[in-house]
């Protein structure tokens, strides 16, 4: 998925939290609902999450330098790390926060809290934020359709190598939750004239952020650490390379994402003592236009040959993943 195609989910999700987060202070100001400033809050922290993806999104296009030598491409898993953190705090802690706050004093004083003025106000505006979110789930819902194919939600958030609609998408589906519960608390609230619930309907919205950041925070450092290319990629490269008549045998291979559209993949591989220089080279540039066609995502590609030994080889071997038949001890490293 490229930046592009994420792209118009994102900015769906800006300008619906942009305006959402508008809404939900004014209301806020005329009401002093806790649940109200929680979900202003959790807008505003979105709405600065949406602009540091497009960001990671446009610096991750710059061009390999000297010092960064494979580019830019993973420059888009930062910026979602700090996506997490950002949704950690400025949103899941501030709303558990407000809440305790809101608890105490709701104890203290029992009428502490009530929604006394604009009684309308909260509900209609969270009613308004919900249509608007469910427009900007409903696109990146769509958009994520375009590249998910066969695989389950859960599989294609947790093995998606582009951050950015897993990002969105888990957002906005944890601001519709958000925004029931505020309903549900300032609902509670305006029928039982007591801020107890007010506090209750925030600290739910605080636990949600958090435990959807912390989600978001593992996805991306696995990706940070740097992922290898999918089952059906490296199934797709291996058959690749031994579609030469010359390449006897995989030894190993390793794959790793550089960005969502940059492989690396390093490989060695068998080839007949008999060949000659010229031989091994050429069946190298030949491997590396077959991975390119088959995978095009495969950019950066690192090819060595070694000579096969039939006697080795038919010796039983143990790979690193139990599925090569040979080994480095071919005929050594």
């Amino acid at each position: 998925m490229s930046t592009g195609e994420g792209g118009k989910a994102i900015v769906a999700a800006l300008a619906a939290n942009l305006g959402i987060a508008a809404t939900k202070f004014v209301a806020f100001l005329l009401t002093q609902s806790s649940s109200m400033l929680a979900e202003s809050i959790h807008s505003v922290a979105d709405s600065g999450n949406q602009a540091l993806l497009l960001l990671g999104g446009r610096r991750s296009r710059r061009a390999a330098t000297p010092d960064h030598p494979f580019g830019y491409g993973r420059e888009r898993y930062v910026y979602a790390f700090i996506v997490s953190i950002v949704l950690f705090s400025l949103g899941g802690l501030f709303a558990l926060y407000e809440a305790y706050h809101k608890w105490h004093e709701a104890h203290t004083d029992p009428n502490h809290g009530a929604i006394t003025s604009w009684h309308w106000v909260p509900v209609v505006v969270l009613v308004a934020a919900i249509c608007m979110e469910s427009f900007s789930f409903r696109t990146a819902i769509k958009e994520s359709n375009h590249t998910r194919g066969d695989a389950s939600w859960r599989q294609f958030i947790r093995r998606s190598k582009a951050p950015e609609l897993p990002v969105v998408l888990l957002e906005d589906f944890g601001a519709l939750i958000g925004l029931v519960l505020a309903l549900f608390g300032v609902g509670l609230t305006l029928i039982t004239g007591h801020g107890v619930w007010d506090a209750l309907g925030t600290g739910a919205i605080g636990v949600l952020l958090v435990c959807i950041a912390v989600i978001l925070a593992i996805e991306t450092k696995s990706l940070l650490l740097g992922e290898g290319a999918s089952a059906p990629d490296q199934a797709a490269i291996e058959r690749a390379l031994l579609d030469g008549a010359a390449v006897r045998r995989i030894i190993h291979m390793r794959t790793m994402h550089l960005g969502p559209e940059e492989l690396l993949v390093a490989a060695k591989f068998a080839v007949e003592a008999t060949e000659t220089a010229a031989d091994v080279a050429r069946h190298i540039n030949e491997a590396e236009a077959r991975i390119r066609a088959a995978v095009p995502i495969a950019r950066v590609i690192y090819l060595e040959p070694d000579v096969f030994d039939a006697e080795v080889a038919a010796a039983p071997k143990s790979g690193y993943d139990g599925t090569q038949l040979a080994s480095e001890t071919l005929t050594g490293n």
